[in-house]
């Protein structure tokens, strides 16, 4: 009897243990799936997918560039019904927010965030990779970021860990926003407004911008690996 119970308890256990992770997996899919979160989230899930991908350290995964170029697309073609001020103006504050929420974080958490060990969101590559961008770009990194994934994340957060002059942070952050806004949301917007067959080819959309965006990050860390080589070379 008490095997039964043992059994039936040990099965019970199993059955939720997979459903929970059949639905974390399935949330996971969710928020990666562009088309999804336009259709079903709206201007605000959108936003607020934004403002995570744009200084939370845990959400470098989330999409970010084909997220705004598709949601101009769909707000072209009336599938997202929203005005395209309205629209550009939310996605701004929010792109804007997420980063000065990073730059706090690193302004007033740097230590920990340096110290901390790698886990499956996060890693001390996505740091130096960020900081070889500042070193290649200056403060005008934080406008060029913008447009590269996981660099784009941990910006912010690397500027307040050096504790960039806050003026000279808000004003990159701002410039920067709105470039990327206008020319990702607009663009889509554009051409889901004059093209509205391109809605019918939004997959392709999404590889292309994918492939962009493995590009830069494999690009971005071979180069970081060849010039720690060079390093050690010289050092020895």
């Amino acid at each position: 009897m008490n095997s039964k119970v043992t059994g039936i308890r040990s099965f019970a256990h199993w059955l939720i243990h997979s459903l929970a992770m059949n639905q974390l997996i399935d949330f996971f899919q969710y928020l990666l799936n562009s088309e999804e979160i336009i259709r079903t989230g709206g201007l605000v899930l959108i936003s607020l997918i934004i403002f995570v991908e744009n200084g939370i350290f845990f959400g470098f995964f989330l999409p970010g560039d084909y997220l705004l170029f598709l949601t101009g697309v769909f707000a072209g073609t009336k599938v997202l019904n929203v005005p395209l001020w309205l629209l550009m103006t939310c996605i701004f504050g929010a792109a804007v927010l997420g980063s000065l929420v990073g730059y706090l974080t690193g302004h007033y958490f740097g230590g920990r965030i340096q110290n901390r060990k790698d886990s499956l969101f996060f890693k001390q590559k996505y740091i130096e990779n960020t900081r070889s961008a500042f070193e290649k770009y200056g403060t005008s990194a934080l406008i060029v970021a913008r447009f590269l994934p996981i660099v784009r994340t941990f910006a912010p957060i690397l500027a307040g860990l050096i504790h960039m002059n806050f003026r000279f942070f808000m004003l990159y952050n701002i410039v920067g926003g709105a470039i990327w806004v206008l020319v990702l949301v607009g663009g889509g917007f554009y051409f889901g407004e004059h093209f509205p067959w391109i809605i019918n080819y939004v997959h392709w959309i999404v590889i292309f911008f994918l492939g962009i965006t493995t590009f830069t990050v494999v690009k971005g860390y071979l180069n970081a690996r060849k010039e720690g080589k060079a390093e050690k070379v010289s050092g020895n």
